[in-house]
């Protein structure tokens, strides 16, 4: 079994402006994959383009290396679940906010501003804020093959390694 250097919490906020895949609405969910041995999804919400889930799944990490996969399904009762998008989060950005010194910022302060490009599913600029002792990002999240829909995400580190923490996982993998 692989090295776990620490814990990803990612919150599942919102759905916004998702696709219409059955005749007036969908019934949306999300599935989480990290790496091959990890899968997780989100409760099913009907008949709602603008689901408000507001769950947190929790992913073990042994490489900062491998992306998160987030795909967006329809449920249908009868037949193959329909896709309604997809996006994919690489935490490598949020790893590299982590710097020593930050225990001395204030509450709410905003550590790095993370812009959308062609390599990333941003939708906005995501900021990486200092609260409570640790790192959230926030994102929001274009889905991608599909004719419209967003994700609205934050993403917090728990490190399980007690004097080890992102300072050191950035130096292993670098």
């Amino acid at each position: 079994m692989a090295q776990i250097y620490g814990v990803l919490k990612l919150r599942i906020q919102r759905g916004i402006n998702l696709a219409i895949r059955d005749l007036r609405s969908s019934d949306p969910y999300v599935v989480v994959s990290m790496g091959t041995h990890q899968k997780l999804k989100t409760r099913i919400m009907h008949k709602d383009l603008n689901p408000e889930w507001n769950e947190e799944l929790t992913l073990m990490v042994d490489d900062i290396k491998t992306p998160i996969h987030l795909k967006v399904f329809d449920k249908d009762m009868f037949s193959a679940d329909d896709e309604m998008g997809e996006a994919v989060i690489d935490i490598r950005s949020y790893v590299k906010c982590w710097n020593k010194g930050l225990e001395k910022l204030p509450d709410g302060c905003v550590v790095k501003r993370i812009q959308p490009n062609e390599n990333n599913y941003l939708a906005e600029e995501s900021p990486c804020i200092w609260h409570n002792g640790t790192i959230i990002q926030r994102m929001l999240l274009k889905l991608r093959n599909v004719e419209c829909g967003e994700l609205l995400c934050e993403l917090e580190w728990v490190s399980v390694l007690g004097s080890m923490g992102l300072l050191e996982l950035q130096q292993l993998h670098a």
